[in-house]
């Protein structure tokens, strides 16, 4: 049997242990009826068959015990947000002080800057990739506008030298020996959105706290689909979204991360708000506010339950299937996608993501080398015969096999289809 037949990739899914929960799942229908080859988890994953119970249980509550479900029913809902806590704490390798979901993940971004980016004197600037994702960008510009500072000169940039958009670590590392001492805050992607390269978040913390910098992470293409090690990172926060790998749903709720280092410091300017303050105390309505231990202290307002109902569903489903098995099923899903696109498109299309299994997740980004004429339109004869990934410009179409709800058959019809046409 052939990697290139399609009963190879049958007999793959038959062995796979993690199949049966793309059962849990709705996969959206193409117009025949069939259903979609689905493979934009990256951009928002798939509805749980769990949600709407989730939900519903939370809108009968509301009819049934109106304000009194704060403080009563299965899931009261003041406590509501720590549910979520310790599931999101073992995806993320950290502890469950350090983790809270809240907001969304620019509000996070913004909220963690206003506590981490403290310039001075000649350290002013935040370094950032040259190709961050537009939100990320906005979100430096208008935190050094906010003190003062021109983008111009107080955002660098940096761009890597090898081509395709890859950044190595040591033009990180490189670039910090040489101008640290200007650098306030160090911020980068866990999972860079566009090529799919997943960074060495213990070497950029490494390279930023040798030269004094705060150090923070966008974990929006990480969470869920590698494994982050926050804590043992020693990095100074991370924020991310859950409508993607997570599949919490169109505007989920955010998460986002504070090491344990910054738990009850007096010292770090912080926004408050009432849901942020020590929960011993939260309901005495006292004038002066006193910071709830960990991530906590971010908060600002209370649980949004109806938007935390879905995440709550999704994240069992995590649990349930373990994150190391849907890391291996991972890299075997985008391996096969990869052999294929060598054995069956060699000269049509080529793969930007890196290689190396750790330097990469769920997502491959494919760039046609007959130009961006020619990629956009296999990107539409795509999108119209059922196949969905997505588009980036300027040249890129990304492919995301999730493990949680994608087959090795996917894989398969999806290589099918381009090679013959």
């Amino acid at each position: 049997m052939k990697i290139t037949d399609r009963t190879y990739a049958i007999e793959l899914d038959r062995n796979d242990p993690l199949a049966r929960f793309r059962d849990e799942f709705y996969i959206p229908p193409h117009q025949d009826g069939k259903d979609q080859v689905y493979f934009c988890g990256h951009s928002l994953g798939l509805m749980s068959r769990r949600i709407k119970g989730e939900i519903d249980r939370e809108l009968e509550a509301w009819a049934q015990l109106g304000v009194s479900a704060h403080f009563e029913g299965g899931f009261p809902w003041k406590n509501y947000h720590e549910a979520l806590r310790e599931p999101l704490a073992a995806l993320v390798g950290a502890k469950p002080l350090e983790v809270v979901a809240m907001n969304s993940l620019t509000v996070n971004l913004q909220l963690m800057m206003i506590s981490f980016f403290r310039p001075a004197g000649k350290r002013t600037k935040i370094l950032i990739e040259k190709h961050a994702f537009p939100s990320d960008r906005y979100a430096v510009a208008s935190q050094l506008r906010f003190h003062g500072l021109d983008p111009n000169e107080h955002m660098v940039q940096l761009e890597g030298t090898s081509g395709g958009g890859l950044l190595d670590e040591s033009e990180i590392e490189h670039y910090l020996e040489a101008h640290g001492d200007e650098v306030s805050l160090v911020m980068f992607p866990g999972v860079q959105y566009a090529t799919g390269q997943v960074f060495d978040l213990h070497r950029i913390t490494t390279a930023a706290r040798a030269c004094g910098s705060a150090v923070g992470f966008d974990l929006a293409h990480s969470v869920g689909n590698v494994q982050p090690d926050l804590h043992d990172s020693g990095c100074d926060f991370a924020v991310w979204c859950s409508y993607k790998y997570l599949n919490g749903g169109p505007g989920a709720v955010a998460g986002c991360f504070v090491h344990e280092q910054h738990s009850g410091r007096s010292d770090l300017p912080r926004l408050n708000g009432w849901w942020g303050n020590d929960p011993e105390t939260r309901f005495l309505m006292l004038p002066e506010f006193a910071p709830a231990p960990g991530a906590d202290a971010w908060q600002l307002s209370c649980p949004t339950v109806l938007a935390m109902a879905p995440l709550r569903a999704s994240l069992r489903l995590f649990e349930e299937a373990g994150m190391e098995s849907l890391r291996q099923k991972s890299v075997a899903l985008t391996g096969y996608l990869q052999q294929l696109i060598d054995t069956r498109l060699d000269g049509r299309i080529s793969v930007t993501t890196p290689q190396a299994t750790p330097r990469r997740g769920c997502q491959l980004s494919l760039r046609v080398h007959a130009g961006r004429a020619a990629a956009r339109t296999l990107f539409q004869e795509l999108q119209a015969n059922g196949y969905l990934g997505d588009w980036r410009e300027p040249d890129i179409i990304r492919f995301a096999p999730v493990p949680l709800y994608n087959s090795f058959e996917d894989v398969w019809r999806v290589v099918d289809f381009i090679a013959a046409n």
